[in-house]
């Protein structure tokens, strides 16, 4: 991973249009290609980034001013102005083993992927952890007529859980192979203020019932 701080100017040009003018940033470059932007507010949420497979061009401007431009390969454009750098350094990292859930919610997850019907009808899985650039999605599945659904599931849902799901959406919405992807935020318990902000997003929320799950895992319906 290659770990930048520089005083830079943003611009992503695409589906949308995006505008960073020049302040001091993170520019992150994982090992996967994905290039994310990072400022010192906001929480964990990059400002803005592009997610693999994407190219990474470093030049120079007429100007004589560092230029990165990143492209996807639906030819999304990722470009970069560096003023001034402050720090850049590379770190092997190896491999993550991944987010160890405890165990309540690592058996919904294994449960709603084995049942995922009963989140809404005629939902198909399509397959656990799905990865993406910014972590893996819990469940990618489909509806009944064929649209992704990213499904990220929680023993408590709180806004946090929201706000990392929309995170998922905005990023899995970039792929023209997965758009449009609607999101289920799936708990045994969904806090009030989580619900609004999920409907607010036009997220869907699923209040997961366990035990009922754990009784159509009964291993007295199992052949071995």
């Amino acid at each position: 991973m290659r770990l930048v701080v520089a005083r830079c100017q943003v611009d992503y040009a695409g589906r949308l249009t995006a505008h960073l003018p020049m302040a001091t940033r993170v520019l992150m470059i994982k090992a996967d290609g994905s290039v994310l932007v990072h400022s010192d507010g906001g929480s964990y949420k990059p400002l803005n980034w592009m997610s693999p497979p994407c190219t990474l061009r470093e030049g120079v401007t007429d100007d004589g001013a560092v230029e990165w431009v990143v492209m996807s390969r639906t030819e999304d454009t990722l470009r970069i102005l560096i003023e001034e750098v402050l720090h850049d350094s590379s770190h092997e990292l190896g491999i993550d083993p991944g987010l160890q859930k405890d165990g309540v919610e690592k058996h919904l997850q294994e449960l709603l992927a084995e049942h995922p019907a009963t989140l809404a009808d005629g939902l198909t899985l399509v397959r656990r952890e799905y990865p993406t650039a910014i972590g893996p999605v819990d469940l990618m599945c489909r509806d009944a007529s064929g649209a992704s659904v990213a499904v990220e599931i929680k023993r408590r849902g709180e806004i946090d859980g929201v706000e990392q799901l929309t995170r998922y959406l905005e990023l899995l919405n970039r792929d023209p192979l997965l758009a449009p992807v609607r999101g289920i935020f799936a708990a045994q318990e969904i806090k009030p203020q989580a619900r609004v902000l999920a409907t607010d997003r036009g997220i869907a929320c699923a209040v997961v019932d366990y035990d009922a799950l754990r009784g159509l895992d009964s291993t007295e319906d199992r052949l071995f």
